[in-house]
């Protein structure tokens, strides 16, 4: 068991907990990073899956992603644009494939015309309510307890448009029903990308990726930190106490570590909290908080091909169908990589019925819905893989977590308060970046200099 004397403890080794120990080291604090992981990179995890390097975790880098891009650069990690050429497929809501160009789906003009209509209203919404005090703005209230769904049918009799519009937050980024969350979660999750037209603009938020893995962010900042980072080690109890001087005392005990320090940082996602045993415990508005937020469940596929098929027919692999089983397909092909690699997505509901299925037959009905947009050529890949991050240990779900309805409203403007001696820090609790990469460097990088202010308030103990 080691035992450790530090500045801060920082619990959890992704991107936040990572970045928030980097910037902490370069003022000065002394650190130790628990992860509970044999690895470090949280929800980015890139590795390879019989020869094919994969994206388990997340991948993109959106031009508005300022922070990540920053560090990116500062790592030496470079980008490529996602492939995009050719005409993307559309299934409608009768199940025919349709070919298309430009960012409209090839819908009916009334059904084009209300989601239109339901894109400005995002659009108008997000600007006037932003990411960063949702829950303070005087429509926040009556928008957060109405589901997305009921909204959007309040708002437009056309149910392709709803379920074309809806699959742009539900599936695509909260991967929960749209009925399982409010209007004014998806008001956020849209003010936090810019505007909810940059969310309905693949070629915009799914810019670009990092040559070599998006985990690189995790690894590069993990070697400059060395042994202060312990894997193996989930933190189990977290104790603590007022000092005379002002200050706190901590003590977190992990599976392999114990670590005596001033500050801890939660860097996890918080379902993960309750994971912890605080002394004394939290107080009751933290555990009535923690209760109504979640994670959503999304199945990630990865498909390779001995070469992008999909090109030789003039696709660029870019398909939509909210109501086919893989809703999105994307060209996930590696920087330089002769072989062609797609990666569709299968959100919530869908996720529970494929679940049911053993794994062959769940991979051929994946496959088949793949083929319904590209083609027989998509049943046979040479290697298949589901990242199932509602399965993980230390995740439970993905991408991140979001307020069941009336939550956000109601707990939002306690979610970054510190409890004594322990702040949180995670992409869930961002407002720009909100369950991106970027979110999480934003959320590092800000809970680190709330505890660099604290410590010059308040010195160590002698």
């Amino acid at each position: 068991m080691l035992e450790l004397d530090r500045d801060v403890v920082i619990v959890g080794a992704g991107p936040a907990g990572l970045t928030a120990a980097r910037e902490l080291k370069k003022a000065g604090l002394s650190v130790a990073v628990l992860e509970a992981r044999d690895r470090v990179g949280g929800r980015t995890w890139t590795d390879t899956i019989d020869g094919a390097m994969l994206e388990i975790g997340g991948q993109w880098v959106s031009p508005d992603q300022t922070e990540l891009l920053a560090l990116l650069d500062e790592l030496g990690l470079q980008t490529y644009s996602r492939y995009r050429e050719g005409k993307s497929v559309y299934l409608g809501a009768d199940g025919q494939r349709t070919l298309y160009t430009g960012e409209s789906f090839p819908v009916s003009e009334t059904t084009a015309a209300e989601m239109d209509k339901l894109t400005a209203l995002l659009d108008a919404l997000a600007a006037e309510i932003g990411a960063t005090e949702p829950w303070a703005h005087p429509k926040a209230r009556e928008l957060d307890t109405v589901s997305f769904h009921h909204w959007l049918r309040e708002n437009s009799p056309d149910e392709e448009a709803c379920n074309n519009i809806g699959l742009f937050i539900a599936g695509g980024m909260l991967t929960k029903p749209a009925h399982a969350f409010s209007a004014l979660q998806a008001v956020l999750m849209a003010a936090s990308a810019g505007s909810f037209t940059h969310l309905t603009d693949e070629d915009f938020i799914l810019d670009k990726r990092v040559i070599g893995g998006m985990q690189q962010v995790s690894l590069l900042q993990a070697a400059e930190l060395g042994d202060e980072v312990v894997l193996n080690s989930p933190v189990r109890t977290i104790n603590w106490e007022p000092t005379a001087e002002g200050g706190h005392r901590v003590t977190a005990v992990s599976e392999r570590a114990t670590v005596n320090a001033r500050f801890v940082i939660m860097a996890v996602p918080p379902n993960l909290y309750s994971r912890v045993s605080f002394n004394p415990p939290l107080p009751r508005r933290q555990h009535q908080m923690h209760q109504h937020q979640s994670l959503g469940l999304v199945i990630k596929v990865h498909a390779v091909y001995s070469s992008p098929f999909w090109r030789e027919d003039g696709l660029s692999g870019t398909c939509f169908g909210a109501g086919a089983l893989v809703q999105e397909v994307y060209d996930n092909t590696n920087h330089e990589d002769p072989r062609g690699t797609l990666v569709g997505f299968i959100s919530d509901e869908k996720a529970d019925a494929v679940f049911e299925l053993n794994a062959g037959d769940r991979r051929r009905a994946v496959l088949e819905s793949i083929a319904g947009f590209l083609g027989e050529k998509a049943l046979t890949p040479e290697v298949y893989y589901e990242s199932d991050w509602g399965a993980e240990e230390w995740t439970r779900g993905a991408y991140a977590s979001s307020y069941d309805l009336g939550g956000l409203h109601r707990y939002g403007k306690d979610q970054h308060t510190p409890v004594g001696p322990i702040y949180w820090s995670s992409s869930d609790l961002a407002a720009e970046g909100y369950q991106h990469v970027d979110g999480a460097v934003r959320m590092g990088r800000r809970t680190a200099a709330r505890i660099v202010a604290a410590a010059d308030r308040t010195p160590a103990a002698v």
